[in-house]
């Protein structure tokens, strides 16, 4: 008995000694991943701030020489940048709206409605978010341009396809599977209909996912290249991460232009996230709930 008792001091003495390396790595490594993902950007943002006679200098911290010379080349001198910006606004904006309602209603059908064939349908809507979009790209392109709709070079053949989506279906499922039966109960003997019921009760309390999966849309959208590149073949109507690659090709020479192009494509991104880090956080937890 008393080797079990000094032996157990010794054993809390040597998990004591270990919690501070432990946290001095653990730290450690946070900070070296956070090093090596936020490099690269910082160095973006401070080039972009520097002449381009200075492009090529070694890595700093700050830019030295500063100017916005890049950024008023990019702004005035390049018309077509502003379009960009008004095309990419414009797709983002509408599929926001459309999209997080569509799959409002189609995860509120899934979660509420009886219908035949629920569960197949359900199932093959899970199905499609296993299959890769390059896949899809053929009979998507056959069915926007020559094939049935012929959009092909204009803003609705991106905004088209992307009117619904497989992940927010089941997002908004998983959501309202967990609202309690008896509200709705309690609204249908006031004698309120689906419709009622979906647009005046469910929806205004579905205000976090909804903004969750508004923000997970628009930052899929404003960032989206392969499917715009497809159907978009006008300068005059391409989007910006679409237009800025082009710009590159452009300016090949000039890559503080570039750079400070590029800004402008990731600065509405990083500010809805710093703004609703939350939604983004909840958003992801909504998909793990549960009947």
């Amino acid at each position: 008995m008393a080797a079990i008792s000094e032996a157990r001091p010794s054993t809390a003495l040597a998990a004591r000694t270990w919690e501070v390396p432990k946290k001095v790595i653990f730290y450690g490594l946070l900070l070296l991943w956070l090093v090596i993902s936020v490099a690269p950007f910082w160095m973006s943002v401070v080039y972009s701030f520097m002449p381009k006679e200075h492009i090529y200098d070694p890595p700093r911290l700050l830019p030295q020489p500063f100017t916005l010379e890049n950024y008023r080349v990019v702004l005035s001198e390049f018309a077509l940048f502003p379009r960009w910006l008004l095309n990419s606004t414009i797709i983002s904006a509408v599929l926001v709206v459309v999209r997080t309602l569509f799959c409002a209603m189609g995860g509120y059908a899934f979660a509420r409605m009886s219908f035949p064939g629920k569960n197949l349908l359900f199932t093959l809507t899970l199905v499609t978010m296993m299959i890769p979009g390059q896949v899809t790209l053929i009979p998507n392109y056959i069915i926007i341009g020559p094939g049935v709709f012929h959009l092909l070079d204009k803003l609705s053949a991106v905004i088209l396809p992307g009117i619904a989506g497989a992940f927010g279906v089941f997002m908004m499922t998983q959501f309202f599977k967990s609202i309690p039966t008896e509200l709705e109960e309690a609204a249908r003997i006031d004698g309120a209909g689906r419709f009622t019921i979906f647009f005046r009760l469910i929806l205004p309390m579905s205000q976090t996912p909804l903004l969750a999966l508004a923000l997970f849309t628009f930052q899929g959208t404003w960032n989206d290249f392969m499917w715009p590149l497809v159907v978009l073949q006008t300068p005059d109507n391409f989007t910006l991460p679409l237009g800025l690659q082009w710009f590159k090709n452009e300016y090949y020479t000039l890559y503080s232009n570039v750079l400070a192009g590029s800004l402008f494509n990731s600065l509405p991104i990083i500010i809805l996230f710093f703004i609703f880090q939350k939604y983004f956080i909840q958003g992801i937890a909504t998909t793990g709930m549960k009947e």
